[in-house]
């Protein structure tokens, strides 16, 4: 009798244990950047932590987390913000606040980045690409040139979701200095984009919609996330951009309130923001990585460094957006925005 039990609570144990693989959700923006990211680190955590990730696309930002978030239909563990939204959502209690104790690698991200309820994952940038075989070696070299549609004549395309970026991008055209940008004169920016609207003729809603543009030509140049151009460039897209100037943001991590499971949550961030697999993702997608740690531990070659867009030299190149900024001001100028540009 005694041995009877014994088997059958090894059998259990072993039941239990082909049963303890975790699984665990998480939403991002789908096409090549949700792709990198699911070869550079989500595909490694079965093998390396027992852990499942299903991903899903979260195509309309905080509003989809807003709307599950309300009406109380979280279906999502770890989702990904970018900007002043990480902030934002924060504020409207949409979130849970990290445990940073069960987060041990957040250490190598840089201080500012590492919020209450939010923290730094990658960034990306946004850049503005023409097509080669519409300009030549003489294609738009700056935001003014985007905007100027007779010396530049031809097709656009920009993103057309949020004002953050895009009020930079405008200011920036019209000759305001980078280190001059905030506060943001929204009133200006939006007078800005007023003169091109008419010429834009795509506003695009996802990164994988911006690719696909590039990839069929459908747009003279477009205002467009590097690694999206990159990936449309690698598959032939005969398409160049610079990163002077470029809009750079940051991805944040963040668990909505009441996720299934917001204890594989907490394992989750942390997973993602072990430098072992940031280092894997300029293999895949033209983000860096955020961790620092990447870069401290030789864990990314200083030949490849140098063409990440978070490496020193290219940061000085950019603009970095003011998340704070955008956390106070973003529903002002969301309404501006689709006031004047999604009608």
């Amino acid at each position: 009798m005694k041995k009877t039990f014994i088997l059958g609570a090894v059998l259990a144990m072993a039941a239990g244990s082909a049963g303890a693989e975790e699984k665990v959700s998480y939403a991002s923006y789908g096409g090549a950047y949700q792709e990198g990211v699911r070869k550079a680190i989500l595909d490694h955590l079965p093998q390396d932590h027992g852990m499942t990730v299903v991903d899903y696309v979260l195509a309309g930002g905080i509003r989809d987390i807003r709307t599950k978030v309300r009406a109380n239909a979280v279906d999502i563990d770890v989702a990904e913000l970018y900007g002043g939204l990480c902030d934002l959502a924060g504020k409207e209690e949409l979130l849970v606040p990290l445990d940073y104790s069960k987060i041990p690698n957040a250490a190598g991200i840089p201080e500012h980045l590492r919020s209450k309820y939010w923290v730094g994952f990658t960034a990306y940038t946004s850049v503005l690409a023409y097509n080669k075989n519409v300009y030549g070696d003489k294609g738009p070299q700056n935001w003014a040139d985007f905007f100027d549609t007779e010396k530049f004549p031809g097709s656009r395309a920009i993103s057309g979701n949020s004002p953050a970026t895009n009020m930079e991008i405008a200011l920036m055209a019209d000759g305001v200095a980078k280190d001059k940008i905030y506060p943001i004169d929204m009133e200006r920016a939006m007078a800005k984009w007023s003169t091109l609207k008419p010429n834009i003729s795509v506003q695009w809603a996802t990164g994988a919609q911006a690719t696909q543009l590039a990839t069929s030509e459908e747009v003279d140049m477009l205002s467009i996330w590097a690694a999206r151009i990159d990936a449309a460039i690698k598959e032939g897209a005969p398409y160049t951009y610079k990163l002077d100037d470029a809009v750079m943001d940051v991805e944040c991590l963040v668990i909505p309130k009441n996720s299934p499971n917001p204890e594989g949550a907490m394992r989750l961030v942390n997973h993602l923001l072990d430098p072992k697999y940031q280092a894997n993702l300029p293999n895949y997608i033209a983000y860096g990585p955020m961790n620092q740690d990447a870069f401290k531990q030789g864990l990314v070659p200083a030949d490849k460094a140098a063409s990440i867009v978070t490496s020193t030299e290219n940061l000085k190149k950019q603009l970095i957006t003011n998340m704070p900024y955008w956390a106070e001001n973003h529903e002002k100028a969301q309404t501006m925005w689709d006031k004047a540009m999604m009608q």
